[in-house]
């Protein structure tokens, strides 16, 4: 029988037991050495680890429980090209055309055309998409579509895709001995090195036990950053709790490259009232005729898109801001109630249920919507194998910028993304195995973090930062409002380092941290594209310049 790892008792500190291997405290704090080292639990996180797990040790870590990530609470689908009236080229086309300009083309078409097998293998480990009976009476996948699409090809499992994903996962990666799993475990920085021709290397990551309050320091051949994205740092988003940017901030303070981090996309249609807490009210109900109406039951997305309620999300995001202010009114709504009753109840159970628990019955009422920060297009820039500018350092997901997404991400693009390019990263990354990327990293200095931060002082600092970014760098954005964002943003830097410098670790400090660093590379990535283009919208620039911006946004610490 196979071993377990375990937790020893060492004169040295506490230390872990991997099959044979024993790694020693240090200082008192525990050191890990593995192969890859893979930060974050979704789709791209747990596709990458299971992958990896056939070439050697994995070490899998997750700031909250297995299960928790962005993909948990993917509810639209995939999107994937199944059918025989759907192609490559039209999938690569509608990926295009939303992406406005920005997109490159490459990456696009790996995605399309290798994206088909991966969502295969999916139902081969156990994934339970929705089904039909076509006209011939065989059974095929139930395929919605969404806005921007302009063929039948998203995947779903009723409308809970992405949790359903999530749980296949898991239960793969729990039955690998090769992938030792530390939930609540919170990454701090990463490890790097540089040569003396300046290449800088990944070796790992200093690592919080926020139930004991030790810090790890994972030694690793090759590092995954899957931390998923940034929605956090508004006062409105349809994210977890967890999406604060983390990776992003990490790499950015490692000296990785941050690319297009101003196109954030807002989600057009998240339920607006009192008790519900963003929660999101999927493309999906636009795609199976979901209409767009204002208080008095008019329709408007026609006079901003000639696909009207199918537009890309960014158009209507903004539509529906537009009305908002020309208004007044709180919402505008959505309208299922043409739909069969039953039709709604099977396709959508999840959003009926939610709505009818705040007592909208969405098979008779409208659906009060209104938009709220969704999914960031931008993130750490990769290659076509998701490798980071940093030796050893990939990243794959929301915290990526692959190319895939442009200006503004084609609905259920980002499921499929993780999927694909996870792949990729697991099969370029088996090249680093041979040799340790480093010496070996010297423990982390907790003794200098030892200074209770009041909770207190830390949620106002957080608060400040969503009004900042929700009042000035929202929907609709102007010079003004920008310069206001970045003055007051990087104020707040300052008090959060000097929070940083001294106070003890804890979750929140550090997130904290990461969401005031990641507002400042939005608002410094957004001040610094001078034009109109998919999510980025400014009324000071309100066309888009192809001659100076047709190219991405990207950042470095000097």
């Amino acid at each position: 029988m196979t071993p377990q790892s375990e937790i020893i008792d060492h004169p040295g500190g506490r230390c872990h037991r991997h099959g044979s291997q024993i790694v020693l405290g240090v200082q008192g704090l525990m050191a890990i050495d593995v192969d890859y080292l893979v930060l974050g639990s979704g789709i791209a996180g747990l596709t990458y680890a299971l992958q990896v797990s056939k070439l050697g040790r994995v070490a899998l870590v997750t700031k909250k429980s297995d299960t928790e990530s962005n993909t948990n609470y993917a509810q639209g689908g995939i999107a994937s090209v199944m059918s025989s009236d759907d192609s490559y080229d039209l999938h690569v086309r509608d990926t295009l055309i939303a992406g406005a300009g920005l997109c490159k083309e490459e990456p696009v078409r790996i995605l399309v055309q290798e994206g088909p097998g991966f969502v295969r293998e999916l139902v081969e480990l156990g994934v339970r998409f929705s089904m039909e009976k076509n006209a011939q009476g065989e059974t095929t996948f139930a395929l919605g579509r969404e806005g921007g699409h302009s063929r039948r090809r998203i995947l779903h499992a009723a409308d809970l895709t992405g949790k359903e994903i999530e749980r296949a996962l898991i239960v793969q990666v729990k039955q690998q001995y090769n992938i030792r799993l530390f939930e609540h475990d919170f990454a701090v920085d990463l490890i790097t090195e540089r040569s003396e021709d300046g290449t800088l290397t990944c070796c790992g990551a200093y690592v919080l036990d926020t139930e004991t309050e030790d810090v790890t320091t994972f030694r690793a051949k090759v590092t995954m950053l899957a931390t998923g994205g940034c929605g956090q740092v508004y006062l409105h988003t349809t994210n977890p709790g967890i999406a604060t940017g983390d990776g992003v901030a990490m790499a950015y303070r490692a000296g990785a490259e941050i690319a297009n981090m101003e196109f954030i996309q807002f989600h057009p249609t998240t339920l607006c009232h009192p008790d519900a807490r963003s929660f999101l009210i999927s493309e999906a109900v636009r795609g199976e005729g979901g209409i767009l109406r204002l208080k008095d039951g008019s329709t408007f997305m026609e006079k901003y898109h000639e696909m009207g309620c199918l537009a890309p999300r960014d158009i209507v995001a903004r539509a529906i801001d537009a009305e908002l202010k020309r208004t007044g009114d709180e919402c505008v709504y959505l309208d299922i109630t043409h739909l069969d009753s039953e039709l709604i109840k099977t396709r959508f159970p999840h959003i009926y249920q939610t709505c009818l628990s705040y007592g909208i019955d969405i098979t008779k009422e409208w659906i009060p919507i209104v938009p709220a920060a969704h999914y960031s297009c931008g993130g750490v820039l990769t290659d076509i194998n998701a490798r980071s500018t940093i030796k050893r350092l990939y990243a794959c997901g929301e915290v990526a910028c692959t190319g895939v997404h442009g200006a503004n991400r084609l609905a259920s693009n980002s499921l499929l993304e993780a999927l694909v390019f996870g792949h990729r990263a697991a099969l370029d990354s088996a090249s680093f195995l041979d040799d340790w990327p480093c010496v070996s990293p010297p423990a982390y200095p907790v003794g200098s973090h030892v200074i209770d931060i009041d909770l207190d002082n830390i949620s106002t600092l957080t608060d400040k930062i969503r009004h900042i970014m929700w009042r000035y760098v929202g929907i609709v954005r102007t010079n003004e409002r920008l310069e206001k964002a970045q003055v007051e943003i990087e104020a707040i830097m300052r008090n959060v380092e000097e929070c940083f410098a001294t106070g003890r670790l804890t979750p929140e400090l550090l997130e904290l941290r990461n969401l005031s660093t990641v507002a400042d590379l939005i608002v410094r990535s957004a001040i610094s594209r001078k034009e109109s283009r998919g999510l980025h919208y400014n009324t000071d620039y309100p066309e888009t310049d192809d001659v100076n911006f047709k190219r991405d946004t990207v950042l470095r610490k000097a």
